[in-house]
């Protein structure tokens, strides 16, 4: 990282003296060391990291790292550390890793309240014992925090029965740079009093303030499901049976369809319920899906977003978040299958009924970054977006998140009211937030 002036300067040293002292007895010498390459974000290298030990810990380590003038990079599990643009700086590391306590869950209101470096599969783990879980399907559940998929809004195909998590969260505790601890919402699940914290730091990458604790609604464990894949020929065929479905009066859990320069589409559909529930739903769906090949999914649905993310050799993959209207959906995935074609690169892509899905291109950088800007054009044409979750390292210069619209100002505007000095993932947001 480049320091510009020597204020900056001045602040950098102090990491190494009496700033990192306070550090130390603030949370303990063996939870402050210094940062590695394994720790760089984006290519650009921290100093420090700290984990604390309790939220007020890390809201008075925030605090002197803004007043500091410090770089703070929030990190939970690290799955999603790459999302977003690079930082323009970053001289911390501030670590959720001890702060995984189930606070509480009242099972009776169907309501949980946790810290934010609990782990997603330990959480649910605990909910299964009172037959429960959190409706909830992001990527790498073993690895992803609470925190951590809250920041990047990362839900999966089940937000189609469920809702996305901002339908989910009723409750968030958040340390703000000045060293705050402010909290909104509650543990019922119709609270609306006060400002609607927890929404609004959901999906805003740690720009806000870092997460420490949140409050979500939960939902039973279903008896019994089966999913189901269904045979398309073309995208056309596709998009009918999507609607089709949507349309009917099938209670289908999730519905995704899967494409690539490859083979056929295909669709897979989830059940949840009671045995006889599944059988009537299966007979339903194969009198809809007629005359398409009907059959139990062989392979697991749940995970199959995350085989868009196994890469076998570095700077060849692009993935790309991008959402679109439902009925546009063989339109965009001709789109692609153009884009792809035309620059020679191999595709392929996971939608969801919502409209919302990922594309993987493999190929050269520099064919990949057109393919990519064509593709982001065609979709903002049409109200969609395309956001690039993980690009090669020649690729840095491109735009992640595309344009932000007439919702810019609004959004520098509560980054200048709650993170005036830029100490929050400095450049890493929309529109270089």
């Amino acid at each position: 990282m480049t320091i510009n002036n020597a204020a900056t300067k001045s602040e950098a040293s102090g990491l190494h003296s009496s700033l990192r002292y306070k550090f130390i007895a603030l949370v303990g010498n063996e939870y402050v060391r210094a940062a590695t390459a394994a720790d760089a974000v984006a290519r650009v290298q921290p100093k420090l990291v700290i984990e604390p030990g309790t939220e007020s810990e890390l809201a008075e380590v925030l605090r002197l790292a803004n007043d500091a003038g410090l770089a703070v990079i929030p990190r939970g599990g690290g799955t999603k550390l790459g999302w977003g643009n690079p930082p323009t700086r970053a001289d911390l590391i501030l670590s959720t890793a001890r702060l995984t306590e189930i606070i509480e869950h009242a099972w009776a209101d169907l309501t949980v309240s946790v810290e934010a470096g609990c782990t997603i599969q330990r959480l649910q783990e605990t909910l299964a014992q009172h037959g429960q879980r959190l409706a909830l399907d992001p990527l790498w559940p073993e690895r992803a925090t609470i925190g951590g998929v809250l920041s990047t809004n990362d839900s999966g195909a089940l937000r189609l029965r469920f809702g996305a998590l901002r339908d989910l969260i009723i409750g968030a505790t958040i340390a703000l740079p000045d060293g705050t601890l402010a909290s909104s919402g509650g543990k019922v699940v119709k609270n609306v009093a006060g400002y609607d914290l927890p929404k609004l730091v959901t999906g805003a990458l740690g720009t806000l303030g870092v997460i420490t604790r949140a409050v979500f609604r939960l939902h039973p464990l279903p008896r019994n499901a089966r999913s189901f894949s269904v045979l398309a020929g073309n995208g056309e065929e596709t998009q009918r049976f999507v609607l089709a479905v949507q349309d009917s009066k099938l209670a289908h859990t999730f519905l995704q369809s899967h494409f690539s320069g490859e083979a056929p589409p295909v669709s897979d559909i989830l059940f949840e319920g009671t045995e006889a529930g599944l059988v009537a739903q299966e007979a339903q769906l194969r009198k809809l899906a007629a005359p398409a090949n009907v059959k139990e999914a062989s392979t697991p649905t749940w995970t199959a977003r995350e085989e868009l993310w196994s890469f076998s050799g570095p700077g060849t993959t692009a993935v790309a978040k991008i959402s679109m209207l439902p009925g546009d959906l063989a339109r965009t995935m001709g789109g692609v299958e153009q884009a792809a074609k035309l620059h020679q690169l191999r595709w392929r892509a996971l939608v969801y009924a919502t409209g919302l899905g990922w594309v993987r291109l493999e190929g050269q950088p520099a064919a990949l970054k057109n393919a990519l800007q064509l593709l982001r054009v065609e979709l903002e044409k049409h109200a969609g977006s395309l956001v690039a979750l993980h690009r090669p390292g020649k690729m840095a210069d491109f735009d992640a998140w595309g344009d932000a619209s007439d919702a810019l100002p609004l959004m520098k505007a509560l980054k200048q009211r709650l993170d005036a000095k830029i100490t929050l993932n400095a450049g890493r947001f929309v529109g270089g937030i």
